[in-house]
């Protein structure tokens, strides 16, 4: 009886999962980055599409958005000042870092989502930035990992934005995320969460490339596949605009 009943409701809960699913879209799919690149935005919009009216009891549908990327280890350096210079002194490896993020919601994290629900889709810092060990002889290692929040929240590349996803009877909903100036190439991925009574019911998963294009993307290439060259180039273009920084002066000179 008491699996049975175990049973019975392990079916509801996937009923309700089913019940409501999200459909979302974004402006963008594709972010270049040119030589003028002065930040960007992603908007993100959807729907909620239903087969039966939301559960009886249950409590409001929120929303959550999260842009992440590109993931990769990221090496820390500790600096101290030794005989009056600054030198480093410890060096830890963080296994896994986002270069950017940012989690937009219509609620706080931890008042639409459990523990137990972040933890399985991986949302929130805690779960992003991942140091499993480090070397020996390193004092509260979980400091390198503090400081590449703190660092990364200073460049606004780390970001919660609890409150700004707009739903509109618990049906649609949209938000603009901010892309600073400084981003990096790479894949990113925008994911979008519906959650009731703390739990996930849906989710939608979309790629972002960002990419260097024309000139800032040409010299990016020529540095990283024909260094000597690029390095050639570099001497004559400096020597090229000092010589006619030095010819105009020379006529504007009275």
């Amino acid at each position: 009886m008491r699996g049975l009943l175990g049973a019975l409701m392990l079916l509801a809960s996937l009923g309700i999962a089913r019940a409501e699913e999200v459909v979302a879209g974004l402006n963008q799919n594709q972010v270049s980055i040119t030589a003028f690149f002065d930040g960007s935005e992603i908007f993100v919009f959807g729907a909620v599409k239903r087969e039966a009216p939301p559960p009886a009891g249950a409590g409001p549908l929120q929303v959550l958005i999260s842009i992440v990327g590109p993931v990769g280890p990221v090496t820390v350096r500790r600096k101290e000042r030794v005989a009056g210079i600054w030198v480093n002194t410890d060096e830890v490896i963080v296994d896994r870092a986002p270069y950017f993020y940012a989690n937009a919601s219509t609620a706080p994290l931890r008042e639409m989502l459990s523990h137990t629900d972040q933890m399985r889709h991986r949302i929130g810092l805690q779960w992003l930035v991942d140091l499993r060990g480090a070397p020996a002889g390193i004092d509260d290692p979980f400091d390198f990992r503090d400081s590449i929040l703190r660092l990364r929240s200073a460049q606004g590349l780390y970001s919660e934005l609890p409150g700004t996803v707009r739903l509109v009877e618990e049906t649609l909903f949209d938000v603009s995320v901010p892309l600073p100036a400084n981003l990096v190439e790479g894949d990113y991925t925008a994911r979008v969460f519906l959650t009731r009574d703390r739990r996930v019911v849906d989710s939608f998963e979309t790629a972002i490339a960002v990419r260097r294009s024309g000139l800032e993307d040409w010299i990016y290439r020529m540095a990283q596949d024909r260094p000597l060259v690029y390095g050639i180039l570099s001497v004559f273009l400096a020597l090229g605009m000092g010589w006619a920084a030095a010819t105009l002066f020379r006529y504007l000179r009275p």
